[in-house]
């Protein structure tokens, strides 16, 4: 169980809390839907086409074994011996990226792939391994671009429809990227990142069963992701042990309208607003945080409310002092306001504060729900999401040819979401289509009401200004303080209806976000302007909605 907290601290004594008006504008996000009719772009991926033999030589059946093994510094060195010999081998060139990729070195990524496209830029396995790259990147919509018609023409390629995928799963089109996975699955079992993307959606008992055979065997993995996968398993198997129904709310109430608490540093600055929560009796306020998810505590909350481990792990977030032990357990008893939770799983930090609170709930715990977090009223609200249509003909067509899928659905907007924003979804993380500047493409910035002001990668913000380092200002996180800080002359950030100017935005290296998200991050959407808005988050389709009042004294 991979787990990224997001909640950071900014504190500098030449910061203000309070961040410049925003100004209402023209939606300008680009909206993460399937290019063209996305039930036929599946429909046409059936996993019955015909796959042309192609001889390998040996050498490069062997680097790819490598690979698939999870020796990535083996395989590279195995494609870099073959390329002396074949110096004009698409396929080394393509696999010599993917372990680039692996060992999280973008530059020399991007330079194999550059080759490869030198030589062979129309042959699918070239554009595959294009639209990876920009995937990582974080340019999406370019990606599903390259990939939609390689997918319609039905290729040969089983990461073509993994990858195409995993687009529409970030993009909350779940039947499609279901079907994909199964396609991709049934064209090569033996991938090993096809596999762990195709046990994703697989139900609980079914990922339980497959889990345990991906294990017994080797992966693609590096020594913390199989760590990560074994808690994950851990988990499964507790749940199973006891036939636990999974974290529900008791008595089936539909609503919560409760007020939020101001959590303070001092006596007169904001750093977040909180809910109160009783974990098994124990009494405790909780910061939210969009950053993180589902529950986490600190140890003394843990010790008091009894919770016990199922199996230790550890917190990624932001901070340069390495990862943080912790455990994950379950809480028989949450209750908020008037609902109470049953069976739900927390994580413990083996600390007795968690960035100096008694713990974080992300907004992503109340996902069946449709969460208002109204800052400027100090309001926190769950009401039930729009009922989902009756399948239309195409969906109950493509349920009766591929059954797998029925349980399932792609995004619905409602008509009194139409104006609301698509977001991509990874996990618990909403990650905006922004425009720094003036920017012809979007970046990917997180939403994240833990993380205290408006940030933006050095890197991202080299592009359009002047970044120089700044040693009055510090950042810590769950992961300690950040090593280097920098501040970014002139940024505009444009998101949604919006435009956030700011002079010397707090930057920093965000690389470690993005390795574990597996698309690049640009900065994050803080708390020192989400205070001014009410935002609302519908995690079931993707979408959020910021509301600002401009005449409003915040």
């Amino acid at each position: 169980m991979r787990r990224l907290a997001g909640m950071f601290l900014l504190l500098a004594s030449a910061v203000s809390a309070a961040a410049p008006p925003l100004c209402a504008q023209g939606a300008d996000a680009t909206a993460p839907t399937p290019a063209g009719n996305a039930a036929s772009v599946a429909a046409t991926a059936a996993p019955n086409g015909p796959k042309a033999p192609q001889p390998t030589p040996s050498p490069l059946s062997a680097a790819s074994g490598l690979y698939r093994e999870g020796k990535f510094g083996e395989a590279e060195a195995a494609y870099q011996t073959l390329l002396k010999e074949e110096p004009k081998s698409v396929s080394a060139y393509v696999g010599l990226m993917r372990t680039q990729l692996k060992q999280k070195r973008l530059p020399d990524a991007a330079a194999s792939l550059a080759k490869a496209m030198e030589i062979a830029p129309k042959v699918d396995e070239v554009q595959v391994a294009q639209a990876e790259l920009l995937f990582r990147q974080g340019r999406i919509t370019e990606a599903q671009d390259i990939l939609t018609p390689i997918v319609k023409a039905n290729t040969s390629e089983a990461r073509a429809y993994m990858d195409l995928g995993r687009i529409y799963w970030v993009g909350s089109y779940f039947q499609h990227a279901k079907l994909l996975y199964d396609v991709a699955h049934k064209r090569d079992k033996e991938d090993p990142d096809i596999r762990k993307t195709w046990m994703s959606a697989l139900s609980r008992k079914e990922r339980l069963a497959a889990l345990k055979e991906y294990l017994s065997g080797e992966g693609d993995d590096d020594a913390e992701e199989r760590e990560h996968l074994h808690t994950s398993l851990a988990v499964l198997e507790d749940a199973a042990d006891d036939s636990r129904p999974g974290c529900h709310v008791l008595g089936g109430a539909t609503e919560m309208h409760t007020k939020m608490e101001q959590l303070m540093y001092g006596a007169t600055r904001v750093r977040g607003y909180g809910l109160k929560v009783e974990v098994n009796g124990a009494k405790s306020s909780l910061l939210i945080d969009t950053g993180g998810s589902g529950i986490l505590i600190n140890r003394k909350l843990a010790e008091r409310a009894g919770v016990k481990s199922i199996v230790t792990t550890d917190l990624h977030g932001v901070g340069d002092k390495g990862t943080v032990r912790s455990f994950i357990g379950v809480a028989d008893s949450i209750k908020i306001a008037n609902m109470e939770f049953q069976g739900c799983h927390v994580e413990v930090m083996d600390r007795n504060s968690v960035a100096d609170e008694d713990g974080l709930i992300g907004a992503d715990f109340f996902n069946q729900f449709l969460v208002k977090i109204n800052f400027p009223d100090g309001k926190f609200d769950l009401t039930p999401l729009p009922a989902m249509p009756p399948p239309n003909d195409a969906e109950k067509a493509l349920v009766a040819k591929y059954p797998q899928v029925g349980r399932f659905r792609d995004r619905y907007v409602a008509p009194e979401m139409k104006d609301w924003t698509p977001v991509y979804r990874f996990g618990h993380m909403l990650l905006i289509p922004t425009r720094i500047n003036e920017a012809k493409r979007p970046s990917l910035f997180l939403i994240d009401t833990g993380a205290f002001s408006d940030t933006i990668s050095p890197a991202a913000a080299r592009e359009f200004t002047k970044v120089r380092l700044d040693d009055l200002t510090k950042v810590k996180g769950l992961n300690g303080a950040v090593n280097k800080v920098f501040s970014a002359d002139d940024v505009n950030l444009r998101f949604s209806h919006f435009r956030q100017p700011a002079q010397d935005m707090v930057a920093f290296d965000t690389t470690n976000i993005s390795d574990l998200t597996g698309t690049e991050v640009s900065g994050m959407l803080g708390f020192a302007m989400l205070y001014k808005m009410v935002l609302k988050i519908d995690y079931r389709d993707g979408l959020v909605d910021f509301a600002y009042d401009p005449n409003r004294i915040h």
